[in-house]
């Protein structure tokens, strides 16, 4: 698959300078958060997570059912979910809305430390993509999931307590503002740029 962008760290210099944007900024954005598409979005950036705080920005990417984003690392990450500690299986594509990346990281070069592996200009909200919903990327088809995708104090320290309070207020809670969890069930290819379809 074709790499685009290079590895980030959660703790270097550039994430300790970058300015956050304040609760008014990001509240003034929501507007065109709410105007993203209800049927046919787009995959506008995928993420690959070869190891702990590094990202690789693809042009393309094989997903599969035993890795998520084939040479990510979701088979490797210990989940508080589950009773062994094993990788949850249904927090296996971590996928934010595309408008709302943008938003938070102000920069366009800073949305893959957002952590998600699928930015996609889609309305997430329940009412759209209810659990057990099946999108289409590209050949491969995934699932959502009933999972709940959190900030954490990564995401924290990357976008400010300000997006961390932001996201996870019962407003973004509704709007799955830090996004939504999902599964593969059809291993396929999906490109940038490709159509998020229900089926």
């Amino acid at each position: 698959m074709s790499e685009m962008g290079s590895a980030f760290g959660s703790s270097g210099s550039e994430t300790e300078t970058m300015r956050h944007l304040t609760t008014d900024e990001l509240a003034a954005g929501l507007s065109h958060v709410l105007d993203s598409p209800a049927d046919l979005g787009t995959v506008d950036l995928i993420v690959r997570r070869p190891a702990v705080d590094e990202r690789e920005e693809l042009d393309a990417a094989e997903l599969n059912l035993a890795e998520g984003v084939a040479g990510d690392t979701w088979n490797q990450r210990h989940s508080k979910r589950t009773d062994d500690g094993s990788p949850h299986p249904d927090m296996q594509l971590n996928i934010i809305n595309s408008r709302v990346s943008a938003l938070l990281a102000a920069d366009p070069t800073r949305r893959a430390l957002a952590g998600d592996q699928l930015h996609i200009d889609l309305d997430l909200r329940d009412i759209n993509l209810p659990a057990g919903t099946r999108l289409a990327l590209g050949t491969a088809v995934i699932e959502v999931t009933d999972q709940p995708h959190t900030g954490c104090a990564k995401f924290t320290q990357r976008f400010g307590l300000d997006a961390h309070r932001w996201v996870n207020s019962p407003e973004g809670n509704l709007h799955h503002l830090r996004g939504i969890n999902a599964k593969v069930v059809v291993a396929g290819t999906v490109r940038k740029g490709d159509t998020a379809r229900k089926v």
